[in-house]
């Protein structure tokens, strides 16, 4: 199994590793960090840089109950779910902007989208794929929104069952999607290397019959 991203990266068996890199929140609220981290992507030789397509409100809402708010010993103590994903979000004007700085660089971008109108933002920017967050794998709508733009996925599957996994799949395979790698992941921020258990690739590999990948938030 082997597909094509771009004009010309080769993804899959016999195709040398396809790294992408998270930029996630790390721009800290500055588009020059963000811009800052894709040129380091490049530099650094990974193949693509993977963004994050929400808002606060699409991806939870406003609610300063005790489920709502942050607690644990973490950097956002006190702060609401909303605050936080606020905080986060990559801002929706930037990422044309960073597209079009990867495109001059040379480096794949693409996103995860957490609903329907991420999907449509994304694909006004031609993006070559699309990731769905583990989280995300019972989500029809968005998952049904992915399939039908035909392009790419990397489905990860760290909070996912075996379950959730073979639906998801069902309903890409059922709307159109174009080729989906399941990404074995563990949900821990950052994992020890004990906790990664990589002979789950293999199973993967064999009980889903996908091409697998590691999302990797290991300390190594």
């Amino acid at each position: 199994m082997v597909f094509v991203l771009g004009n010309s990266v080769k993804v899959g068996e016999n195709a040398p590793a396809f790294i992408i890199a998270e930029l996630s929140a790390n721009h800290n609220g500055s588009f020059e960090r963000a811009a800052d981290i894709v040129r380091a992507a490049k530099a650094a030789g990974a193949n693509a840089v993977k963004l994050q397509t929400y808002t606060a409100d699409t991806i939870t809402i406003d609610c300063d109950r005790e489920p709502f708010r942050i607690n644990g010993g973490t950097l956002w103590d006190g702060h609401t779910m909303h605050e936080l994903y606020k905080m986060a979000a990559t801002p929706w004007d930037w990422q044309p902007e960073l597209k079009r700085l990867a495109d001059e660089l040379g480096i794949l971008l693409f996103s995860a989208p957490f609903d329907p109108s991420a999907v449509d933002f994304l694909e006004k920017m031609d993006v070559p794929a699309h990731k769905i967050a583990s989280p995300e794998l019972v989500d029809d709508e968005l998952l049904t929104c992915v399939a039908k733009t035909r392009k790419p996925v990397f489905l990860a599957t760290g909070l996912a069952d075996a379950e959730e996994i073979e639906h998801a799949l069902e309903v890409l395979d059922k709307h159109g999607s174009g080729a989906v790698v399941l990404l074995h992941c563990v949900s821990a921020y950052q994992a020890s290397t004990d906790e990664m258990n990589l002979r789950t690739l293999p199973d993967m590999a064999a009980r889903f019959g996908r091409l697998i990948g590691l999302s990797d938030h290991s300390t190594t």
